[in-house]
């Protein structure tokens, strides 16, 4: 293949595809380019291993630090397992594209995406789904493409298209869109409590946009003349016909079970039975030459044709209409000692959120491309596999772990108070102690309850909830608050969160090719609904934050200082701070800006190092009278310290109101008495007065 490159104006800039110069012996590989942000994208194609029912696609994208002209830190320079972001660039990457490659392809797919160069303006992780989609659509692999992504933000209410590193500082949104030219496909964005009609308009402008990526690619294909490969159809499976005739009605009976375990338990019983009708003896094929593996497949479509055909019917697996949410109980304070905690369970699905409280040094800092980062609220997810009745192994937090607890951070952030009025540093772990679906969802509730509990002033209470959808064409049925079998047999999961005033998180996943406009404002508004309900569930068990943090909290203090005295505050290879540290038993922090958090065990610690470092690094003021002790004595006069290393002279004609042959007849070194600042002179020098104190004093004691 020849290079060829097709490029367009996008958004301001420059935006490039190539083909045909790198990595020849890949299935497909292109260099995508946005300004001078570029990303390297491979597709790779593989025969399956024998047995394999599933599509085995693999995505990985890496951000090398070296694209941004770094080095990698610690003692290994180069990288190792992958960030958080790239891993949510991973999902990113993969979501839009798995629905698109036929049913029954089972061949196996790798994409590979790696950051090569960045200009610390555009984010490259956008690129890396177009990219992937156009290194899959030329690589004659049987894609249903194209489709390509954008990102848009919101400044001073106008939407902007591939925002820049620096304008997505100032926005109000964060939402990245993929879809080809006639649907949307995947949606992730986060705003700040942005009303559903804005954010359904953000979304269609972005979907306007991607046509014009979508037509970049066709351009690509057509000069560098690939065809896509045909997956010839499936053959039939004799068994569709013979399970749908002699088992749909009890398949129904079955799936219409309310209880989630009682009816996974029907649902096997009825398999098992009929593998021993059709496979005797643990026979390998049936009495007909039909194999156990085309039974599994027709079972698994009678399974999923069942639960479709309900649901367009009207009729659910647990009995509720559709836009009914499941049962809702909410509890807060639930463990002791830690510094709040909520369980909030939706139906079969429960959520059990701890809450820490911490200072700026509990911060989780991590570099990247953009820089270094300080992240002081922090949710993790965890999803154990005892939470649906399973058994695997303990290991690490994987993608889905990882993906959905980032989703409900991003979700609840835009509440979290900023650090001015709440210094803490925040960390909710979210426990899945039970799960049938969207269990995501259920960690916005539990963590908002938390936060809650724990004393956090949240602006507004955040809840979450996912819309499930069955699409046959001319009909359609939008599900609130999915179960996992409407889910799994569905064709949607559309995850919306926010407040009352608007949404905060937005996530779409599809198994189909595309949703239109009408779907995608119709699931906002039956997700407001759901939205306010859950709010009003969740605002019975706790109205507001509480006033106070928890007495196993550290207490936290912040004051601002000139930060030409930060210097003084840290003193001469940090003696003066080690010594309030030591003596008031609290932790002092220091910002760039000279903002000091102090944090403590308790109220009395933090106070005694507030007043050290208040009296310390305050301005002397002229008039004000200070409580001064005196650190050496001159023929001319008295030098006292009126705040911790900061001294004055008080002039031996203003020791006392009267003659004053010697110094010593006054006061001696260790003596304490009240000064008042008479003058600070241009080269800050501080002049005191005992005298005017005696002054003012004096009528006092007259009239007494």
């Amino acid at each position: 293949m020849k290079k060829v490159t097709a490029e367009c104006e996008f958004g301001g800039r420059k935006y490039s595809l190539t083909t045909g110069e790198m990595a020849k012996q890949a299935s497909g590989a292109v260099m995508i380019q946005f300004g001078d942000t570029s990303v390297f994208v491979a597709a790779q194609t593989g025969p399956s291993r024998p047995g394999t029912d599933f599509f085995p696609l693999t995505v990985d994208y890496r951000e090398r630090l070296a694209a941004a002209g770094k080095f990698a830190g610690g003692y290994l320079k180069r990288e190792g397992r992958p960030t958080t972001r790239e891993v949510l660039t991973c999902r990113l990457t993969d979501r839009p594209i798995r629905p698109l490659f036929p049913k029954g392809f089972r061949d196996e797919v790798q994409i590979q995406s790696n950051v090569m160069s960045s200009d610390g303006e555009n984010d490259p992780d956008v690129l890396s789904i177009t990219g992937a989609s156009a290194a899959l659509m030329v690589s004659g692999m049987p894609f249903k493409g194209p489709i390509a992504a954008v990102r848009v933000g919101q400044v001073d209410g106008q939407l902007i298209l591939m925002p820049t590193v620096q304008q997505m500082a100032e926005s109000k949104l964060d939402l990245i869109v993929a879809g080809s030219k006639t649907a949307v496909l995947m949606i992730e964005g986060f705003a700040q409590q942005m009303p559903e009609q804005e954010m359904g308009d953000a979304i269609m402008f972005a979907h306007k946009e991607i046509q014009t990526l979508c037509a970049l690619q066709e351009d690509l294909v057509r000069q560098a003349g690939v065809q896509p490969t045909v997956v010839p159809a499936a053959a039939d499976n004799p068994f569709d016909a013979i399970l749908k005739s002699q088992a749909y009605d009890r398949m129904k009976q079955a799936k219409t079970t309310k209880l989630k375990q009682d009816r996974g338990d029907k649902v096997g019983e009825l398999k098992k039975e009929l593998i021993a009708h059709y496979f005797p003896a643990d026979a390998e094929t049936s009495s007909d030459g039909l194999t156990r593996a085309q039974f599994g497949d027709a079972f698994y479509k009678l399974e999923a044709r069942v639960v479709r055909d309900l649901i367009l019917s009207g009729v659910r697996l647990d009995g509720r209409a559709p836009g009914d949410l499941r049962a809702v109980s909410c509890g807060v304070s639930v463990i002791p000692r830690v510094h709040g905690s909520a369980l909030f369970t939706r139906g079969e699905t429960q959520s059990l959120a701890t809450v820490t409280l911490g200072t700026t040094r509990d911060q989780q800092k991590s570099d990247g491309l953009f820089g270094e980062e300080a992240q002081r609220f922090m949710l993790h997810y965890y999803f154990p596999s005892f939470s649906v009745g399973e058994c695997r192994p303990i290991r690490g937090p994987g993608r889905r772990e990882i993906g959905h607890g980032c989703l409900a951070e991003r979700s609840v952030a835009p509440v979290i108070p900023p650090s001015e009025k709440f210094p803490y540093t925040i960390r909710v772990i979210s426990d899945i102690l039970e799960s049938n679906g969207s269990s995501s969802m259920a960690s916005v509730c539990s963590a908002t309850l938390g936060l809650m509990d724990a004393g956090v002033p949240i602006l507004q209470p955040v809840a979450g909830i996912s819309i499930g959808l069955v699409d046959e064409g001319d009909k359609y049925t939008l599900l609130t608050d999915i179960m996992g079998d409407e889910d799994h047999f569905g064709d949607m999961d559309f995850k919306v969160a926010g407040t009352g005033r608007g949404v905060t998180g937005i996530q779409l996943d599809l198994k189909t090719e595309g949703i239109s406009e009408e779907i995608i404002r119709h699931t906002l508004d039956q997700a407001l609904k759901a939205r306010k309900e859950l709010l009003r569930e969740m605002l019975t068990t706790i109205r507001r934050p509480r006033t106070e943090v928890s007495e196993h909290a550290p207490k936290l203090v912040q004051t601002s200082i000139n930060p030409e005295k930060i210097g003084l505050l840290i003193g001469p290879g940090g003696k003066t701070i080690r010594a309030i540290q030591e003596e008031s038993g609290a932790m002092i922090d220091i910002a760039e800006d000279g903002t000091v958090t102090i944090s403590a065990v308790n109220a009395q610690s933090a106070d005694a190092a507030l007043a050290r470092i208040e009296a310390l690094c305050e301005e002397i003021q002229v008039g004000r009278i200070y409580n001064g002790t005196v650190t050496s004595i001159k023929d001319f006069g008295a030098f006292i310290e009126i705040a911790p290393g900061k001294d004055g002279l008080c002039h031996i004609s203003e020791l006392s109101d009267g003659f004053v042959k010697n110094v010593t007849d006054i006061c001696k070194v260790g003596d304490k008495f009240e000064v008042k600042v008479i003058a600070v002179d241009d080269q800050n020098r501080v002049k005191l007065s005992r005298r005017a104190v005696l002054a003012a004093q004096k009528p006092d004691a007259e009239e007494e």
